[in-house]
């Protein structure tokens, strides 16, 4: 176990390059398996995520080499890869299930262990298994694994999504690719990640459709897809934590490769909050916060609406801002238990359900504080840097399953943030 240690009342100065996206390169590299071959995959952050899902991706017979010098990855698929997927990796890893189209398409059959805390009968997993089941699959659950079989293939079919979901979007999406006939997912997801992954599997040959609308439309293709050489999308939830890193400490930070057009919506409620948001013609962009920032309220919704990925890094800055504001979280609720350890800073957050109340003061005080995913380990990180005095942040690992080299990053603009063991208590575990 690590914990970051963080001196207070630091400004952050400089630029920070942006790599590949967490919530791309994963899926990418499932993507993979549809093709017998080496791909290659550029950009690629140097996260925990990537190393499981290479691990993940070695037990089916591939062979993955990930190079962190060059952000490259290169995936060498064998004629025959194996299709059951063991609990000891997806438990590190919620988007292994992304494997589950993939293998289904190429195998007929997958057996996927359930990621833990998850059920058949959540919101995201029922959906995938729905979208399966109506283009001919028989899924079932069977000793804690999803058992997904098609031994005669897939066949095309029209699904319709309760909820613009970017897991089961993905899914059917990666599955159809190698179905019968044509597969029509409506109120599909429309996030740049779900653009990148079908961008990538038209390189490999597929006939894809729409992807970043509502509705895709795929057209199944027989046989193999081909490997390619591919550059991943940059990260806009990465992009973004600098962005309100940036506002948090009353900074100037320029993120290179960082793409606005993704982060329209965030990169306004900045401005609202007093910001100057500059996009020079070169690409990226730069945020600069003069003063205190105003307080803004704040609604997560699917893209192209505000990511909830941020909704920690809204709150942190609200919680240093001039004024009160209401951050509403609509996707996943579970999120406001970093609200509960960023009053230990000294905010004034009061939630109620899918609402969080928070009442600005003009600085925080230093604490220590648990992780408890990734994003809240990297705002609690931010919000650290806005107090007075000295912040631990326990459980690192979750941070370092999303961000390349943080504390790095963050020494490179000037903060006082170390990486250390943490061999305390096991509450911070």
């Amino acid at each position: 176990m690590e914990r970051f240690r963080i001196a207070g009342e630091a400004r952050l100065e400089g630029s920070v390059e942006v790599a590949g996206a967490k919530n791309s390169v994963l899926k990418l590299m499932a993507a993979a398996l549809l093709a017998e071959g080496t791909t290659t995959l550029r950009q690629v952050p140097g996260i925990l995520d990537v190393t499981f899902m290479a691990q993940l991706l070695d037990t089916l017979g591939c062979s993955v080499k990930v190079d962190g010098d060059t952000g490259t990855a290169t995936i060498a698929v064998p004629a025959e890869i194996g299709h059951q997927c063991d609990y000891e990796l997806v438990r590190k890893l919620r988007a292994s299930i992304s494997v589950l189209g993939p293998l289904l398409a190429r195998c007929g059959q997958a057996e996927v262990a359930l990621p833990g805390g998850d059920n058949i009968g959540s919101r995201g997993l029922n959906m995938h298994v729905a979208g399966l089941e109506a283009m001919g699959a028989k899924v079932h659950i069977e000793h804690g694994f999803v058992i997904a079989e098609a031994p005669q293939g897939l066949q095309g079919a029209e699904v319709w999504l309760d909820f613009p979901s970017v897991g089961a979007t993905e899914t059917i999406m990666m599955a159809a690719v190698l179905a019968r006939g044509t597969t029509v997912i409506e109120n599909a997801a429309r996030e740049p990640e779900i653009q990148d992954i079908a961008e990538l599997l038209i390189e490999m040959g597929a006939r894809i459709e729409g992807a970043g609308s509502p509705r895709i439309e795929v057209t199944g293709v027989q046989g193999l897809l081909n490997p390619v050489d591919h550059l991943v999308v940059p990260d806009r939830i990465v992009s973004g934590s600098w962005a309100f890193a940036a506002a948090i400490t009353k900074g100037d930070v320029t993120v290179t490769n960082g793409r606005a057009e993704h982060l329209e919506l965030p990169l306004d409620k900045l401005h609202k909050a007093g910001a100057d948001i500059s996009v020079p013609a070169a690409g990226g962009f730069r945020v600069r916060m003069p003063d205190r920032p105003k307080s803004v309220d704040v609604v997560t919704l699917p893209y192209p609406g505000f990511p909830t990925d941020l909704q920690a890094f809204c709150i942190a800055m609200n919680a240093v801002s001039d004024g009160a504001a209401m951050v509403t979280e609509n996707l996943f609720e579970g999120r406001f238990t970093f609200a509960q350890e960023l009053t230990r800073l000294g905010a004034q957050v009061q939630t109620d359900g899918h609402h969080a109340v928070i009442r600005g003061v003009p600085r925080l005080s230093g604490a220590p504080v648990v992780a408890s995913d990734i994003r809240a380990g990297a705002a609690l990180v931010v919000a650290g840097l806005a107090a007075e005095g000295e912040t631990i942040v326990a459980a690192a690992h979750h941070v370092h399953r999303g961000y390349t080299d943080f504390a790095g990053n963050l020494r490179r603009l000037g903060a006082d943030v170390v990486v250390e063991p943490d061999d305390a208590d096991p509450y911070w575990n």
